[in-house]
């Protein structure tokens, strides 16, 4: 029942940060394709061009909120504190009690503003991102011991088809998606690992 009420409660202030939100454009932007960055002819500088470019996806509240460098996740396009209050739990799906299922069904519950997916739970945090720069954030997904466990070709099978990757790109109403499309930022990240996976200065 707590946990219930704590979702009718958390989802009242969703709907009010929603109706505001919703007020403005809820377009991403684009992202530049892979052959704009052709005329960089130095492949460390086109590697960083790529990641940059990428960046608006990494950089952006859909991706940073389920990564926070704390135990509560973030939400909104300010990165604020998630509401209900809610922590990350031992195997990051929320503590026992309020489970991130708890509210967060397999797809997203617009009328409520409740954002949803089968996966939905927190980046572990050794992927922590939130506060760190684009260098900074470039290193850390390349090192397996921050990323995962996984090599650079699966890294680019996550970005590209994650499903819970994509949900950014498909957040509900209210809500501002990732910049572009996953296959173009799949196409960025896997120019990127081809040109050298080289990192823009922290």
């Amino acid at each position: 029942m707590r946990g219930f009420l704590a979702c009718l409660f958390g989802a009242a202030a969703i709907i009010t940060t929603g109706i505001a939100v919703s007020a403005r454009s809820v377009d991403g932007g684009g992202l530049r394709p892979v052959s704009s960055f052709d005329t960089i002819s130095g492949k460390k500088e086109r590697a960083v061009a790529l990641f940059q470019e990428a960046g608006k996806v990494i950089q952006s509240p859909r991706c940073v909120n389920c990564h926070p460098a704390g135990d509560r996740p973030l939400q909104g396009e300010d990165s604020h504190l998630h509401q209900p209050l809610v922590v990350r739990g031992d195997a990051d799906i929320g503590a026992v009690g309020m489970r991130c299922t708890t509210c967060h069904g397999p797809t997203n519950f617009d009328p409520a503003n409740i954002p949803g997916h089968p996966e939905w739970h927190l980046a572990p945090i050794e992927m922590a991102w939130a506060g760190k720069s684009l260098g900074e954030i470039c290193e850390q997904i390349k090192d397996p011991e921050r990323n995962g466990g996984k090599d650079l070709k699966e890294l680019v099978h996550h970005m590209a088809d994650d499903s819970l990757v994509g949900w950014g790109w498909h957040p509900g109403a209210g809500r501002v998606p990732a910049p572009g499309t996953q296959k173009e930022f799949g196409e960025l990240i896997a120019a990127w690992v081809e040109a050298g996976a080289a990192c823009p200065a922290p």
